[in-house]
């Protein structure tokens, strides 16, 4: 499932193609075409993100379009327009010179505004909106008595952070996994969330993920270059049985919550 900076990454790219634009709305595969009718002839106000949820929202329009990519979705833009509608599209958005196509989301449907308002209610902040309270997400940790590592991945706590950032801010401070959301201290949470914001941000400019501090980068430790699908250089996502770039120490993984963790333990030692 992708993570909270590539969709305000696709937010932005929407944004800055289809913005202002009168754009042609469709469903192909038939399943949002009561939506894509509703739609259909009108500007394209702006984009938004709110961790892993996408919005469209379209001038004279009350309704804005929601999306979560879930698992399996895909957003595909070409500069181009009149392409075959091939496979699956759940919405097509076309302007004079650009096409975007989204296929498999999990959630693809229309919001009225008392409704965008309540998933803005439900979702915990986004370290990459500047309107984000880290205070909220504090209030729900210091009283939970649940492990760091789900607190983390729970949305309704903290929007947008998934299995990678969740692994690697906790390594980066030196935080065990286990370790009670009541027995964490503000300083900490704030130092976190001030990282998260950091790296987050990274992530939307690069499009790739990488929490290694300059002292670890290959070429300063004479190492290889990760290799691996999700790229960007990390201290233990996807690096079970490698040593620590810190320590030495291997690299643990454990299933927790239905999502593998990974740890060092040596640099994140409960104390």
């Amino acid at each position: 499932m992708p993570e909270g900076h590539v969709i305000h990454r696709l937010a932005h790219e929407l944004d800055a193609t289809f913005a202002g634009h009168v754009v042609r709305v469709s469903s192909p595969q038939g399943r949002f075409a009561e939506g894509a009718r509703r739609m259909d002839g009108a500007t394209l106000a702006g984009a938004d993100a709110l961790g892993k949820h996408l919005l469209l929202a379209f001038a004279d329009r009350p309704e804005q379009v929601h999306v979560h990519l879930g698992i399996f979705g895909k957003v595909a833009l070409a500069r181009a327009t009149s392409i075959p509608a091939v496979g699956l599209i759940r919405l097509r958005l076309e302007s004079a010179t650009h096409t975007v196509d989204l296929r498999g989301p999990t959630t693809c449907e229309l919001l009225l505004p008392d409704q965008v308002d309540a998933l803005f209610a439900r979702i915990g902040p986004d370290p990459l909106r500047p309107d984000a309270d880290p205070d909220r997400a504090w209030r729900r940790i210091k009283a939970s008595r649940t492990s760091l590592a789900v607190l983390l991945m729970d949305q309704a706590v903290l929007s947008g952070v998934g299995n990678i950032y969740r692994a690697e801010v906790l390594f980066r401070h030196r935080i065990a996994p286990t370790l009670p959301g009541n027995k964490l201290t503000r300083r900490k949470w704030i130092a976190m969330w001030d990282d998260l914001v950091y790296l987050m941000a990274l992530g939307v400019a690069d499009g790739r993920i990488d929490t290694v501090r300059p002292e670890h980068e290959p070429q300063a430790m004479g190492r290889e270059a990760r290799d691996d699908r999700h790229g960007g250089e990390v201290y233990v996502y996807r690096r079970a049985g490698m040593p620590c770039l810190v320590c030495g120490t291997s690299i643990a993984t454990r299933e927790l919550a239905a999502r593998n963790l990974f740890w060092c333990p040596s640099c994140q030692r409960r104390r």
